[in-house]
């Protein structure tokens, strides 16, 4: 069956539309929330490509480095202040917030305003190292009003403007910095140090 011109043309037409608005409105959307969960991400590196962290809290300071031999057990090893093997699922917990935790809101404001913000005597820094030598930091000040989120800053040069970026970044951070010396060490088995199980052997009884 042949369509009228004007009939073909009128579907060339609605065809024509429907790909616009995909292509403008749909798949325009997503590009720009891509785009926008990019600019609130708080560093772009992956976990693989980090070195070493040195975490400094007002309790201590801690020097970790990926072990050298990547297909053992732990991943991670203490530097200092002591030495010694690193517990790999608090240490993967503060990389797992490094990697992927996002920014909720991004602050201008001057050098000068930073102590209102905790971020002149922060609670804890941390410096990242990575395998091609790049470095970067964070350093984590006061929480927000209401408590939900933790002022702080990542790689905090200076704007042309002279202002500095401070971000709201989530609190989980402050947990997983703020520990004792004993959590970051690799717990022991104690398994592998109790001596070996003996059964005593039955006395033998003399027969009448």
């Amino acid at each position: 069956m042949k369509l009228p011109r004007t009939t073909l043309i009128l579907i060339l037409l609605a065809l024509g539309l429907g790909g616009f608005v995909y292509f403008h409105e749909i798949r325009g959307a997503t590009v720009q929330e891509e785009i926008k969960e990019q600019k609130q991400r708080i560093f772009s590196f992956g976990e693989d490509d980090v070195q070493s962290l040195t975490v400094t809290t007002k309790k201590l300071t801690l020097n970790l480095e990926r072990n050298p031999e990547s297909s053992s057990n732990p991943k991670w090893l203490i530097k200092s202040p002591v030495s010694g093997q690193a517990n790999d699922a608090i240490v993967s917990y503060l990389m797992d917030l490094l990697v992927k935790s996002n920014s909720e809101r991004t602050l201008s404001t001057s050098p000068k305003e930073l102590k209102e913000f905790a971020l002149d005597q922060p609670q804890a820094t941390i410096n990242i190292t990575l395998k091609n030598r790049q470095s970067h930091q964070l350093i984590l000040g006061k929480s927000n009003f209401n408590g939900r989120f933790l002022y702080a800053q990542a790689d905090s040069a200076a704007k042309p403007d002279g202002n500095i970026n401070v971000l709201l970044v989530s609190t989980d951070f402050a947990n997983a910095v703020n520990r004792e010396l004993s959590e970051w060490k690799q717990p022991v088995d104690n398994s592998q140090k109790l001596p070996p199980l003996t059964i005593p052997k039955p006395t033998p009884t003399n027969s009448k």
